[in-house]
């Protein structure tokens, strides 16, 4: 695990362009210099060079981020920000008592026994000797949740692996806690040795934090259930005609899947809403910290998902319905937010024990 001084070189890479303030939501909204990378580079940049202390203000403006690496993206100097605000952020939480209250609540003592508390059990049907080999990361609201177990089970010719995952990491790495992230990635990735085709993850922001565990070129193969499912070729249909419409996580990286497996789902519109890929607004621990700020950026998304008039608008990230959900509130004909998984277990005739629409 590297200390933030680590970093001093990629810090001093920022040549303050300003590209990051084109893409940033944050900056958008708000139009805070100290809300983009290139104004927090300046500030920790100071801290480094010992004419700045990495205090509670600085703190601030490090939460004042949506983790969405859309500046990332777009860095010229390929600067990996998120890491280096993730290790910052674990430099100044580390000896505060609110951050040792933290680091205690998110204890696999503690986080572990709450996402037990609430799992339901579902075990997928092994098929032993299937045509492809799959480990399955089923994600905290993938335990509480199962929709996506559901669906798997009914693969024959699919060998479908589970195993006893923790979470991937991403609460921790957005509150600071580092120590706890080294602990899970750890545990995860003695569970990913092995021989298998591809690691199926349901959820964008599980998949994206698991390939931070990995080098770029020694990363197994990903694969999405939207993949998935059009790579099987697998068909839905509804009992009556639906129109939806799709939000891109910012954590997904290829949201190709979502056209052809709406065209497999008969009686189902598709409608792409304006800007489908921009951010919600809502990155848990941000939403909490940065409520009206959250609210407004969720609230322009939900602008461009009612001009699609649109009954249903999916999406495979758990942080992101809640977002979705935010900025619908209160909105007159708003569309019912579900996860991919979710909406797709409602077709009967593919699964005859679900409520068809």
């Amino acid at each position: 695990m590297k200390n933030f001084s680590d970093y001093k070189s990629e810090i001093s890479k920022c040549s303050k362009c300003g590209l990051c303030q084109a893409v940033c939501p944050v900056y958008k909204e708000t139009g805070n210099e100290c809300a983009v990378s290139k104004g927090k580079f300046v500030m920790l940049d100071g801290v480094l060079r010992g004419d700045l202390r990495l205090n509670k203000n600085i703190n601030k403006y490090l939460d004042l981020c949506l983790k969405c690496g859309k500046c990332s993206e777009f860095c010229p100097s390929g600067i990996d920000v998120c890491k280096i605000f993730e290790t910052a952020k674990y430099e100044y939480v580390k000896n505060t008592i609110f951050g040792k209250i933290v680091f205690f609540l998110e204890s696999k003592l503690i986080f572990g026994s709450i996402i037990k508390m609430f799992s339901q059990k579902r075990d997928i049907k092994k098929h032993d000797g299937g045509s492809l080999k799959i480990i399955y990361f089923k994600g905290c609201v993938g335990n509480i949740f199962p929709q996506t177990a559901k669906l798997l089970e009914n693969f024959s010719n699919i060998e479908i692996i589970e195993k006893d995952f923790e979470c991937c990491g991403i609460p921790f790495l957005s509150s600071g806690n580092l120590e706890r992230y080294e602990e899970v990635k750890s545990h995860n990735l003695e569970l990913l040795k092995g021989d298998y085709d591809f690691i199926l993850t349901d959820c964008a922001s599980c998949e994206s934090t698991i390939r931070g565990y990995f080098e770029k070129d020694n990363c197994p193969k990903f694969i999405n259930l939207g993949e998935f499912l059009v790579k099987e070729n697998i068909k839905f249909k509804s009992k009556k005609h639906l129109k939806v419409t799709f939000h891109k996580p910012c954590h997904l990286g290829n949201a190709d899947f979502i056209k052809s497996l709406i065209d497999n789902c008969e009686n189902i519109e598709y409608a792409e809403m304006e800007n489908f890929d921009d951010c919600c607004g809502f990155a848990g621990e941000f939403a909490l910290k940065n409520r009206k700020l959250s609210k407004a950026i969720s609230e322009k998304k939900a602008q461009n998902i009612l001009k699609t008039g649109a009954d249903y608008v999916i999406t495979t990230c758990p942080s992101c319905i809640l977002g979705l959900k935010q900025g619908l509130s209160g909105k007159k004909n708003a569309p019912k937010v579900l996860s991919l998984s979710e909406f797709l277990t409602k077709f009967d005739n593919y699964f005859p024990s679900s409520q068809a629409f």
